[in-house]
C-alpha cells in the first residue's frame, strides 16, 4: 500500500464481538475502519456519502438483506471490491456468493494471517486495475472529432459537445455520461470512453468517476466530493492530491 495512505474499509458484520476484534486487527495492519454495521441497509446508506476502498462483508446479516444481495448492489452502484467474511463455507453458499463477484473469501473464525493476505491481494488488484491502460473504444458505439463525440443512442449516432459533459460514471461494463440536461448510457466501459477525451479537460477522481474540470462548481471542504450542477461526485483518497493539483487549489 502507498506510504502514508491507510486504505479505508467498511466492515459489515452481524456479530459485534467479532466486528470489534476484526476492527482492532485491521487497524494494526494499517487499515482505516470507516464504519461498522450489522445491517446491509445501513452499510449501503453509509456508502452513498463515504465510499470506502474495500468492503469486508459477512454473508449472514440481520435485516431484510443478506450479504450476497448487498454485495451485488455495491458492485452495481459503486464498483467497490467486496471480501466476504463468513462462517458459511458450504459449496451452495459459495456458488451463490460468486454472483456478487467478490475479491476473496475469509472463513470464520478468521486467522489474522489469512485476512492480511486477502487484503494485500485485493489492494494490489485495485492498484493494478487503476494502472491498466485503456483499450481502444468500439468504433460502432463511439467516435470522436476535435470538440465533440458521436455516441450511439436509440439507433442513431448523437452528437455530444465535449465541453457539455459534466462527468461520467462506470456502470459495470457500461458507462453513464451526464450532461447538464440529460444523460446517456453507453455500451462501452468507462476507460474506453476516457481514451477519447482530452486529458487537459478531464480528470479521474475515483475509480468509477471521471469529471470535466471546467464544469466543477465546488469542492468539499475536506476534498471528499465535487459538485457539478445538481450532482455530487465522490473523490477517492488516492486521487485527492491529483485533483487538487489539477484544480490549482490555494
Amino acid at each position: 500500500m502507498e506510504k502514508d495512505y491507510r486504505p479505508k474499509i467498511l466492515l459489515v458484520e452481524d456479530d459485534m464481538i467479532i466486528a470489534a476484534d476484526v476492527s482492532v486487527q485491521l487497524s494494526k495492519l494499517g487499515y482505516e475502519v470507516t464504519g461498522i454495521h450489522t445491517r446491509a441497509e445501513d452499510a449501503l446508506k453509509t456508502m452513498e456519502d463515504n465510499c470506502p476502498d474495500i468492503v469486508l462483508m459477512d454473508i449472514m446479516l440481520g435485516g431484510e438483506m443478506n450479504g450476497i444481495e448487498a454485495a451485488k448492489l455495491i458492485l452495481e452502484r459503486h464498483q467497490t471490491p467486496v471480501i466476504f467474511l463468513t462462517s458459511n463455507t458450504d459449496d451452495a453458499t459459495f456458488q451463490r456468493a460468486l454472483a456478487a463477484r467478490p475479491y476473496a473469501f475469509i472463513a470464520k473464525p478468521f486467522q489474522v494471517t489469512e485476512m492480511e493476505r486477502s487484503l494485500k491481494l485485493t489492494w494490489q488488484r485495485i492498484a493494478a486495475e487503476e494502472r491498466t491502460s485503456p483499450p481502444a473504444a468500439q468504433p460502432d458505439h463511439l467516435s470522436t472529432m476535435e470538440d465533440r463525440l458521436f455516441i450511439r443512442h436509440k439507433g442513431e449516432m448523437v452528437k455530444v459537445g465535449v465541453k457539455d459533459i459534466l462527468f461520467m460514471e462506470a456502470d459495470r461494463s457500461y458507462c453513464k455520461m451526464y450532461l447538464t440536461d440529460r444523460e446517456y448510457l453507453l455500451s462501452v466501459p468507462l476507460r474506453n470512453t476516457v481514451a477519447h477525451l482530452p486529458t487537459d479537460r478531464f480528470v479521474q477522481v475515483h475509480r468509477s468517476f471521471v469529471v470535466n474540470l471546467y464544469q466543477i462548481d465546488a469542492i468539499g471542504e475536506r476534498q471528499e466530493y465535487l459538485t457539478l450542477g445538481s450532482h455530487q461526485v465522490p473523490i477517492s483518497r488516492r486521487m485527492r492530491e491529483e485533483v487538487a493539483k489539477r484544480l490549482k487549489m490555494i
